[in-house]
C-alpha cells in the first residue's frame, strides 16, 4: 500500500495525515482546533442533549477536502478527539 508523501523544506520525506473523524463524545467545543486551521476544514455544531434539555457545541468536519494533512488541529486538542489517516495513492 502506497501513501501520498511530500518533502519538508529540508528535503525530508513527510507523509501527511488527513483528518478523518472527530469523536463528539470527547469534544468539549473549546475551538482550539478551529482557530488552528487556516483551511477552514472545521466548524461548530450544536448538539441537543435530550436528557438534560441543554445544547452543547462540538466541532465537526465541514470541508474535509480542504485538509492539507498537517494535523495541527489534533496537536492543539486537549481531549485528543481527532483521528487521522494518510491518503492512499
Amino acid at each position: 500500500m502506497a501513501y501520498l508523501t511530500g518533502l519538508t523544506k529540508g528535503g525530508a520525506t513527510w507523509t501527511p495525515t488527513f483528518v478523518e473523524a472527530i469523536d463528539e463524545e470527547k469534544c468539549i467545543g473549546c475551538g482550539r482546533c478551529f482557530k488552528s486551521c487556516a483551511r477552514k476544514v472545521l466548524g461548530p455544531l450544536d448538539l441537543e442533549d435530550e436528557e438534560s434539555e441543554s445544547i452543547r457545541m462540538v466541532m465537526t468536519i465541514v470541508a474535509g477536502d480542504n485538509c492539507i494533512g498537517c494535523a495541527g488541529c489534533g496537536v492543539g486538542c486537549p481531549k485528543k478527539c481527532f483521528s487521522f489517516k494518510p491518503m492512499e495513492v
